[in-house]
């Protein structure tokens, strides 16, 4: 019997980090370092600026783009915040999350064929997505030597006659490398020499912690080529409200709006006013964040080094990606058998590209006890592991 699935879907693999969750949902008293997720609750102020917007009934849809009021916050934000200027008016879209703001971004600009360039280890949509949009995914690989940053030379040896653009992701998920402005403008002279457009995913700008946060799209020369993604999940602890953003050239921008118009029509529209609370009045907030977030992994950093994995300081995020090659474990016999035999949840980092096998990727998006607890048993495994 025929297929009448569509191959680009059938190219999609099951989500490995969905794998590992499920497993450890069904062992009890385990100790998640899994989750790409905030621990700390949306401010109350957000939540009842959304309350008040119920008891007005603003209700309805919005503008397809968005409400005027939060994208002219979130241009505000934006040139306050990372010195980039777009117009509220035509140049940003709220969306459903940051990926929809990723799938908009490569369903508008990619035609069957067009190869992206996509830094590994990634975020697990990137691939699936470019696949979706019909561009072929071509990975760029990092490691451990270099912090997982890019080399220039290996984005150039990757490109040729289909490349169209390159996915950036500065901090990065899973490992938590950060780009600053000399890198990132080594990055732009390519991305200029070879015409190429990048889509930079800016959803951990708010958590860094060593160095100040550029967007590539400052840079000279690349606004013009640069579809920034970005949303309230992660820096302002938002992600149930699914609320995302994209900045982006007219040119691009209104193509994407007749895809949105066509599939979600608008982002929810109490969602959006929280939002707006959160940009006039959440920095506060963020920051105390951020500051509880530098403790943590310099405190989880430090812990795994002394036990032997060796683990580089994440510029922001909230992940370490830490080698387990010293213990001679796959990472997903790593993540497994240290799942049933201390119950702790982590990620293989092979779920990541192939460039993230020998690691593991740990949230230190947890309280300080739990990470306590977990550093613990990790430290308990590897020295029992070694011993096997």
């Amino acid at each position: 019997m025929k297929s009448y699935l569509s191959s680009r879907v059938e190219q999609i693999k099951p989500s490995g980090i969905r794998r590992f969750f499920d497993m450890a949902n069904r062992v009890e008293g385990v100790i998640s370092l899994g989750v790409g997720e905030p621990d700390f609750v949306t401010h109350w102020s957000i939540c009842e600026a959304v309350i008040r917007s119920l008891e007005k009934s603003y209700t309805s849809y919005t503008e397809i783009a968005g409400l005027m009021e939060l994208r002219k916050e979130i241009a505000y934000y934006m040139n306050s915040r990372f010195q980039v200027s777009y117009s509220p008016e035509s140049e940003i879209i709220g969306t459903i999350g940051g990926s929809q703001a990723l799938d908009l971004s490569l369903r508008t600009i990619l035609n069957p064929g067009d190869e992206v360039l996509v830094i590994e280890p990634s975020y697990l949509a990137y691939a699936p997505l470019v696949t979706l949009a019909g561009g072929i995914p071509v990975p760029v690989k990092t490691t451990i030597e270099t912090n997982f940053k890019p080399k220039p030379e290996h984005i150039k040896q990757s490109i040729n006659s289909n490349t169209k653009a390159l996915i950036l992701c500065t901090p990065n998920n899973p490992t938590g490398s950060f780009l600053n402005k000399d890198e990132l403008e080594e990055i732009a002279e390519i991305l200029i020499e070879h015409d190429l457009l990048v889509i930079t995913d800016e959803i951990y700008a708010e958590l860094t912690y060593d160095e100040t946060f550029c967007s590539i799209a400052s840079i000279d020369g690349l606004r013009e080529r640069t579809i920034i993604i970005s949303g309230f999940s992660k820096g302002f602890a938002m992600t149930g409200w699914r609320l995302g953003f994209i900045c982006a050239p007219e040119g691009f921008s209104q193509e994407m709006l007749k895809i949105h118009q066509n599939t979600m029509l608008c982002a929810p529209s109490i969602t959006q006013y929280g939002a707006i609370e959160a940009l006039k009045n959440g920095q506060q907030y963020v920051q105390e964040m951020r500051k509880n977030y530098q403790k943590r992994r310099n405190y989880v950093v430090n812990t795994l080094n002394e036990m032997g994995l060796d683990c580089h300081i994440p510029g922001g995020a909230f992940y370490v990606f830490p080698s387990i090659r010293s213990t001679g474990l796959s990472s997903e016999k790593f993540a497994e058998n240290l799942l049933m035999k201390e119950k702790v949840a982590v990620v293989p980092g092979n779920v990541f590209g192939e460039g993230g096998e020998g690691h593991i990727r740990c949230s230190y998006a947890s309280s300080i006890e739990a990470l306590r607890e977990a550093m613990k048993r990790i430290k308990r495994f590897v020295e029992s592991s070694c011993l096997d």
